[in-house]
C-alpha cells in the first residue's frame, strides 16, 4: 500500500514535471496569434482614448462652457468607471464566458464612444459618454489580463503579453499627439471619431478568434451564481471613494462634509465587503485568496503607485508644455514622444529577459530607481530647460515604467496560486486603473491648490488656478513682459512642480516596498477551464 502510494506520488511528480517542460516550451500557433493580435488591437483602442484629450482639454473647456473643474473630470469620470467595474467583470466572465464579457465590453465602448462625439453639446451628456466608455474599456484591459492568463503559460507569458503592453503603451504616448492634431487643424470630436474604426474591428474580430470553451448552463443558474451582494458593496463603495478624493480640493475644501462624508463611506463600504467576501460569499468577486501573502499585497501596491504616476506624467507633461513653453497642441503630444520611444523598448527587452531567466524582482527595483531619478529630475523643468534636458529627463521616465509595465504584472502572477491566475491578472489591472484615477485626482489637486497659493502670494486673481486650461489662451494674447503673464507663469510652474513633488514622493515608497517582495518561481503549470478552439 504504501509503495503504491510511493509509486503514485513519484508518477504525479513526474507528470508535473513533464507538463512545466511542455508549458516552458510552448510557441503560439496561428489560433493564439490571431487571439493576441486582436486583444493588442483593442488595447491601443483604449489607451489611445484614454490619454487623447490631454492636449484637447484648454479647447474642450472653450467649447463646452466649462471650467478647469469640468475640464478635470472629462478624464476622471472615465477612469473612474474603468476602474471600478474591474473586479465584477473578471468576476461575470467566470460564470459567462470570456468572449462574451470581452464582446460586452466592446460594445460599452462603442455607445459611450457614440454619445461623446456627435451626441455631446455640453458637459453633463460628455461626462455620461465618458463613464460608458471608461465601463467598456475598464472591462477590454480586464479581459485581455485574464484571457492571456488562461492562453499563455506564465513562463512565456512576459514575451506575448508584451503585445498588449506596447499596444497599450504606444495608445498612450500616441494620444496626447494625435488630440493635439485633431484641435489644431479639425475639431475635437475627431478625437472619438478616431475610435469608430477600432470598434469595428473589435466588434468583427472578437466573436472571430475569442473563442475559449465555456461550461453550458442555463442562464438562471449563472445569474444566481453572481455575486450580487459583494457586487454592489465594493462597487457603490469604491466609487464613494473615488468621488470623495476627486472632488477635495477641486470642488470642495480637504475638511468639507462633501469630500469627508464620501470618503468615509467608501473606507465603511470597502471593510464590509471584506468581511462579506471572506465570509459569506460563494463566488467572490474579489477572491481574499490574492492578497494570502506579504509579497502579493506588496506587489498590488506597486501596481497602484504605478498607475498614479505614469497618468499624472503623462496629463500633466503635455500641460506643461501648453502652458509654459507655448508649445501648440500637436508640438505638445509630440514632445512627450521621448516617453513611448524608450517605454516600448524597457517594456520588451524586460519581457524577453525575464521569460528566458524566470526572475523577475530586478526589474522592479531597477524600474522604480530609474522612475524616481527621473521624477526627481522633472523638478528642473521650467520656462528654460533646454529640449535635449527635457528629452533624456522623459526618455529616463520611458524606460522606468516599461520595465515597471512587465514586472510588476509578471511578479503578481507568479506570487498567485495556478487556480487565480486570471484573477489575479485582472486584480493587477484593477490597482492600476485605481492608481491612475487617484493619481489624475491627486495631480489635479495638487497643480490647483499650489497654484492658487502662488497667485496669491504675487497678489494675483485666484481665479486663474480654477480656470487654468482656459487661461493659457488669454495667456497667448498678453505680451511678454505683461507683470500678469510673468506672474502666471510663474505659478503655473510652481504648480507642476507641485505635482512632480508627489510623483516623486510616491516612486520612492515603490522602490521602498518592492524590496520586501520576495522570490517566486516562474516555472508554474497552465491550468484553465477556458481553453482556446480551434
Amino acid at each position: 500500500m504504501a509503495d503504491g502510494a510511493e509509486l503514485s506520488s513519484i508518477e504525479a511528480a513526474q507528470l508535473e514535471k513533464g507538463r512545466e517542460e511542455r508549458d516552458a516550451e510552448w510557441k503560439p500557433g496561428p489560433k493564439e496569434w490571431a487571439l493576441m493580435i486582436t486583444l493588442g488591437i483593442i488595447s491601443l483602442m483604449v489607451a489611445l482614448d484614454a490619454t487623447i484629450l490631454v492636449s484637447v482639454l484648454p479647447t474642450l473647456a472653450v467649447d463646452l462652457g466649462g471650467s478647469a473643474t469640468d475640464a478635470f473630470w472629462a478624464g476622471t469620470s472615465y477612469l473612474l468607471a474603468c476602474a471600478v467595474c474591474q473586479p465584477f467583470i473578471a468576476a461575470l466572465s467566470d460564470i459567462f464566458g470570456r468572449k462574451e464579457m470581452l464582446m460586452t465590453s466592446v460594445l460599452l465602448f462603442t455607445l459611450g464612444t457614440a454619445v461623446c462625439a456627435p451626441i455631446a453639446k455640453d458637459f453633463s451628456i460628455f461626462f455620461f459618454g465618458r463613464a460608458i466608455q471608461g465601463l467598456g474599456g475598464g472591462g477590454i484591459i480586464t479581459m485581455g489580463q485574464v484571457i492571456f492568463a488562461d492562453v499563455v503559460p506564465l513562463r512565456q507569458r512576459p514575451r506575448y503579453f508584451s503585445i498588449v503592453l506596447a499596444a497599450w503603451a504606444f495608445g498612450s504616448v500616441l494620444g496626447p499627439l494625435i488630440g493635439g492634431l485633431f484641435v489644431q487643424h479639425v475639431v475635437w470630436a475627431w478625437c472619438f471619431y478616431i475610435n469608430f474604426p477600432f470598434c469595428v474591428l473589435g466588434l468583427v474580430l472578437v466573436p472571430i478568434y475569442v473563442r475559449l470553451k465555456t461550461k453550458k448552463t442555463s442562464l438562471m443558474s449563472k445569474l444566481a451564481r453572481v455575486d450580487w451582494t459583494g457586487s454592489f458593496l465594493f462597487t457603490a463603495s469604491m466609487t464613494s471613494f473615488l468621488v470623495g478624493i476627486s472632488w477635495a480640493g477641486i470642488q470642495f475644501d480637504w475638511k468639507s462634509a462633501q469630500v469627508i462624508a464620501p470618503i468615509i463611506v467608501g473606507v465603511i463600504g470597502v471593510v464590509l465587503t471584506i468581511i462579506w467576501e471572506a465570509k459569506y460569499a460563494k463566488e467572490p468577486i474579489i477572491r481574499p485568496s490574492l492578497f494570502n501573502s506579504r509579497s502579493a499585497i506588496l506587489a498590488y501596491v506597486c501596481a497602484l503607485f504605478q498607475g498614479l504616476i505614469i497618468f499624472c506624467i503623462l496629463y500633466y507633461i503635455p500641460f506643461y508644455f501648453t502652458a509654459v513653453r507655448f508649445a501648440s497642441p500637436t508640438q505638445a503630444g509630440l514632445d512627450v514622444f521621448p516617453v513611448t520611444v524608450f517605454l516600448l523598448p524597457g517594456s520588451i527587452v524586460v519581457s524577453i529577459i525575464t521569460s528566458r531567466i524566470g526572475r523577475f524582482r530586478w526589474a522592479i527595483w531597477g524600474g522604480w530607481a530609474i522612475s524616481a531619478l527621473a521624477c526627481g529630475l522633472f523638478e528642473i523643468f521650467d520656462q528654460d530647460t533646454s529640449t535635449p534636458v527635457w528629452a533624456v529627463v522623459l526618455a529616463l521616465f520611458g524606460i522606468g515604467m516599461g520595465m515597471l509595465l512587465t514586472s510588476i504584472n509578471v511578479g503578481i502572477q507568479a506570487i498567485s496560486s495556478v487556480e487565480d491566475a486570471g484573477r489575479a491578472a485582472a486584480m493587477y489591472a484593477f490597482m492600476r486603473t485605481i492608481g491612475m484615477s487617484i493619481g489624475v485626482a491627486i495631480g489635479g489637486t495638487t497643480f490647483q491648490n499650489v497654484m492658487r497659493n502662488k497667485l496669491r502670494d504675487l497678489g494675483l486673481p485666484e481665479s486663474i488656478a480654477r480656470d487654468s486650461e482656459a487661461f493659457v489662451r488669454k495667456m497667448e494674447t498678453l505680451d511678454p513682459t505683461d507683470p500678469l503673464r510673468v506672474g502666471a507663469l510663474e505659478a503655473y510652474v510652481t504648480g507642476f512642480h507641485g505635482v512632480y513633488w508627489i510623483v516623486v514622493g510616491v516612486s520612492i515608497a515603490g522602490f521602498i516596498i518592492s524590496l520586501g517582495i520576495k522570490k517566486h518561481t516562474m516555472d508554474k503549470v497552465l491550468e484553465s477551464k477556458f481553453v482556446l478552439r480551434g
